[in-house]
């Protein structure tokens, strides 16, 4: 991830839709609330009764934005027990995150601030864009659209070019202890929280603007495309994806494969709420996984699934019916780039069948 390690990305990245705010600590505790004075500041804004109504093209940036948000969230909470419930397995990738995402409206770049603070009531504040289910911001009660106001006393800023700054206030402060004081303003009211720490996986979860069936991972984020969540149908079908490319991340495949650049310039490409669709053409540069990779990534997978509650019985099934749908004939679609489909669904019915028997004998679900 670039810019600082474990916090919001660098400012270059603030055309992307969401910034995780991974701020590595020590331990956890509990969280407490204590409500104090009013506080003014254009959170959840509303727009005025006499303000005039939005063009076609700032409706439809509304409207883009808001699709793009609501697969965002789906994402952040398929993802939650699967980066939570692994943390041990994910060895040297495991973090200690506060777990929650900040953005102002100039998180978005051109018509999208305006159609930000219309649709989404983001304002010069940084505001809370996304919490973790599981996490500790979750625990503290933190909630989405939560204005930033301070970090253990210190003012957090606001205005154009805010996250990178913010990022330097709250990863110091953070990193020295084993939670967070944060005040922030919350119906018209100031309150404080103590945000406890959570051990997780550090990996990034992001959507794809692209309609391509497919999904990458450069050892540090995951992406799936707009496409790949629609072809995995439901929540357990997503699940199943990102569980491999965490797979594929904790096992190193894209540094051994040396496909972490290429993975992480469609990652950074993608990720734009206007995206340069442009590099997609044949497979993009990147070279398909070597079965035996992608073997070792189904068996950790499924492991990483059982234990985050997800079932199982049905990976195999899911991946053969993508295979079918986006064959390996289909430029840059995900059996294109994981072409070993029956050593795959071998691996995956071994996988389950050790699962299963550890469950039953009360064995660490561990490969």
């Amino acid at each position: 991830m670039p810019g600082f390690r474990h916090l919001i990305p660098a400012p270059t990245s603030l055309r992307h839709l969401a910034s995780p705010l991974l701020v590595a600590c020590v331990a956890l505790l509990s969280a407490c609330t204590t409500p104090t004075t009013t506080v003014s500041g254009p959170f959840n804004v509303v727009p005025a009764p006499d303000a005039p109504a939005p063009t076609a093209q700032q409706k439809a940036a509304q409207e883009e934005l808001v699709k793009m948000v609501a697969l965002q969230d789906r994402l952040s909470k398929v993802s939650a027990p699967l980066l939570i419930n692994n943390a041990d397995l994910c060895k040297t990738y495991a973090r200690n995150l506060l777990g929650f995402t900040a953005q102002n409206k100039y998180s978005y770049p051109g018509i999208y601030a305006d159609a930000a603070q219309a649709a989404l009531g983001y304002g010069e504040q940084m505001q809370v864009s996304g919490v973790l289910p599981g996490s500790g911001a979750a625990r503290a009660g933190l909630r989405k659209g939560d204005g930033l106001l301070a970090a253990e006393g210190k003012p957090l800023p606001a205005g154009p070019k805010a996250e990178g700054p913010f990022a330097a206030i709250v990863g110091p402060l953070a990193s020295k202890s084993a939670s967070l004081n944060m005040t922030i303003a919350r119906d018209g009211q100031q309150q404080d929280l103590k945000i406890p720490v959570t051990r997780a996986c550090a990996f990034r979860v992001a959507l794809g603007n692209a309609d391509n069936i497919n999904a990458y991972s450069d050892g540090a984020r995951i992406m799936l495309t707009r496409g790949m969540v629609n072809a995995a149908q439901n929540d357990e079908g997503i699940a199943f994806v990102i569980a491999r490319e965490m797979a594929h991340n904790i096992l190193d495949h894209a540094r051994s494969q040396r496909t972490a650049g290429t993975a992480g310039s469609i990652i950074d490409s993608l990720g734009a709420v206007q995206p340069d669709v442009s590099m997609l053409t044949g497979a993009a540069g990147i070279k398909a996984m070597p079965q035996e990779l992608d073997v070792q990534a189904d068996t950790l997978a499924i492991y990483l699934l059982a234990r985050a509650g997800y079932n199982v019985d049905n990976a195999a099934r899911f991946w053969q019916r993508l295979a079918t749908q986006v064959p390996a004939t289909v430029a840059n679609g995900y059996t294109a780039l994981h072409p070993g489909t029956n050593s795959r669904m071998a691996a995956i019915n071994r996988a389950v069948t050790d699962v299963r028997a550890k469950q039953a004998a009360k064995k660490p679900l561990k490969p």
